[in-house]
């Protein structure tokens, strides 16, 4: 597949059209049928559409006021091509310096040292033998020295499997989030972003100590896990079982929400996947496939009363089988 910096500029134009398409209109059979023979036709369209759905996903987390004001510049446009550069311009222009600076435009994913697309999952191991684990759709910058280890979490999810540090002197292990900073203190955890302003950490082995940018330093212990923004440090509660099982490509349900289950699956297939609220409030409870996400659906279509419309492979919805 093309990297990011040699995908062509008209495929990244088309995308963005086809992007607006699904995100702001009512595409018709046919254009979503058009819309599948398009992205067919090559690894460089696929990766143009996968990139112009990172810089949707990030104008989705932009402020409600920065947000209005960009999608009123693009009702203002003329045809579509015009709206899908007014509209990357707003993207990438309209919101204030700090604010893109702070919460990570699309091209600091893109750049990063490793990153996963959609769907993916990747284990490395870092220079001093620890095991790095990046989730779907995330992306992490590596800073070894000869004082300490740090990671940037840019994107998405890691589980981190710490090694004993080999170098004769003492070098510390930390996480660098947009909420602050986890220094691991001899352990096996993951560090997940819930939202842009959102950080959890779970703990399985050792301990992590969590520290906001303005806030209370707070250590989770093995077992525990809790989310942290840049003041505060939620209270502890215990790590979900089968919380590391997407490592594995599994999705271990209990007693969750049917709407929960399908948001998190849809973080692991292209496209977009709905839940129809008639359905959303229907209990599951198993193990459900990530890797192979139609599998996953049909197995809950087995055991619920629920239908899967595949309008086309990446526009699916979930709803009651009639």
């Amino acid at each position: 597949m093309p990297s990011p910096e040699h995908l062509d500029t008209a495929l990244l134009k088309e995308a963005a059209d086809w992007a607006i398409t699904f995100q702001y209109g009512t595409p018709t059979e046919s254009e979503r049928q058009a819309f599948d023979r398009w992205r067919q036709q090559s690894p460089a369209h696929d990766a143009a559409w996968t990139r112009v759905q990172a810089v949707f996903c990030t104008f989705d987390q932009v402020p409600a006021d920065i947000r209005k004001d960009a999608l009123e510049r693009l009702e203002s446009g003329g045809n579509s091509r015009r709206r899908s550069l007014r509209l990357l311009a707003a993207l990438f222009m309209g919101a204030p310096a700090g604010w893109l600076v702070w919460h990570q435009l699309p091209w600091r994913e893109w750049t990063a040292d490793v990153t996963t697309a959609t769907g993916e999952r990747r284990t490395i191991e870092l220079p001093d033998g620890t095991h790095l684990v990046l989730n779907t759709a995330s992306a992490v910058n590596i800073a070894y020295t000869a004082l300490e280890r740090r990671i940037h979490l840019v994107a998405g999810e890691i589980l981190i499997t710490t090694h004993t540090n080999p170098s004769l002197t003492y070098r510390p292990f930390f996480v660098d989030t947009l909420q602050g900073v986890a220094h691991a203190l001899g352990t096996r955890f993951s560090m997940r972003y819930l939202d842009r302003d959102i950080c959890r950490v779970a703990v399985f082995q050792g301990a992590v100590e969590i520290r906001p940018l303005d806030g209370p330093i707070r250590i989770l212990q093995a077992g525990e896990q809790a989310s942290f923004d840049t003041v505060s440090v939620s209270q502890p509660v215990p790590v979900e079982r089968g919380a590391t099982l997407w490592e594995q490509g599994m999705l271990l349900a209990r007693d969750m929400r049917l709407d929960e289950v399908i948001a998190e699956m849809a973080r692991y297939r292209s496209g977009i996947l709905r839940c129809d609220p008639a359905v959303a409030a229907l209990r599951v409870s198993g193990a459900i496939s990530l890797a192979d996400t139609d599998a996953g659906l049909a197995l809950l279509a087995s055991e619920l009363p629920l239908r899967i419309e595949y309008n086309t492979r990446y526009w699916v919805t979930v709803g009651p089988r009639h």
